[in-house]
């Protein structure tokens, strides 16, 4: 049926069977990793690559892997994942342009909907590693540095993927955000900036760790 068409109760309904199917799909998954990034990266570039290697790095640590599931590197992020014991997950949406599900999905979700979506990417991770992308990379990591900052959810870390990328982002946050008083310094700290997937891992490992600790203290 067309979405515009849809009547408003049934869309509320439509609505609530995603998360439905969501929740219940992934409600064994405990400690995943969501990794954005890019939709345009082709396998072999350097991105790509990287991201490829994260995925098989963290999968060999049981964590499982979650991505938006569609190709660049999502697609290698699952890639790297998918020969491990972790579970790699595709949360998959219609869009009319670049969203092509990959093949390295051990479950596969599809969405109408951003925002089931986008709870889903969180609902489950203990960290989120962002590899340079466009808006929706962008869209992803403001979401999660607002979630952490606003206590909306446990801190985790949010690690940025390749300094050379993300240098001029973060410079403009410290002189023209923190410069006006609209971030703090503390804010610009949960930002954890990194050059290769080794170093994503170990931040994402150190993390995992501590949690791991602290729920066997409890």
């Amino acid at each position: 049926m067309d979405e515009t068409k849809l009547p408003e109760a049934w869309r509320v309904l439509r609505i609530q069977s995603e998360l439905v199917d969501g929740i219940e799909s992934l409600a064994q998954l405990r400690g995943a990793v969501t990794v954005f990034g890019s939709a345009r990266q082709p396998e072999g570039s350097p991105w790509y690559e990287a991201a490829r290697r994260l995925g098989e790095l963290l999968g060999e640590e049981n964590i499982p892997v979650i991505t938006g599931g569609g190709p660049g590197i999502m697609e290698a992020a699952n890639r790297g994942c998918f020969s491990t014991p972790a579970d790699t997950v595709g949360l998959n949406i219609h869009l009319p342009q670049e969203q092509r599900p990959n093949t390295y999905q051990d479950i596969a979700l599809y969405f109408r909907y951003f925002f089931v979506r986008k709870f889903l990417f969180v609902k489950y991770a203990i960290g989120f590693v962002i590899f340079p992308g466009g808006f929706g990379t962008l869209d992803e990591l403001f979401e999660a540095l607002t979630l952490v900052q606003t206590g909306k959810v446990r801190p985790f870390p949010v690690v940025l993927v390749d300094a050379n990328y993300w240098r001029g982002l973060l410079d403009w946050m410290t002189t023209t955000m923190q410069g006006a008083n609209c971030i703090s310094d503390h804010e610009l700290q949960l930002i954890t900036l990194v050059d290769t997937a080794e170093e994503a891992a170990a931040v994402i490992l150190q993390h995992a760790r501590m949690l791991q600790a602290q729920s066997l203290s409890d």
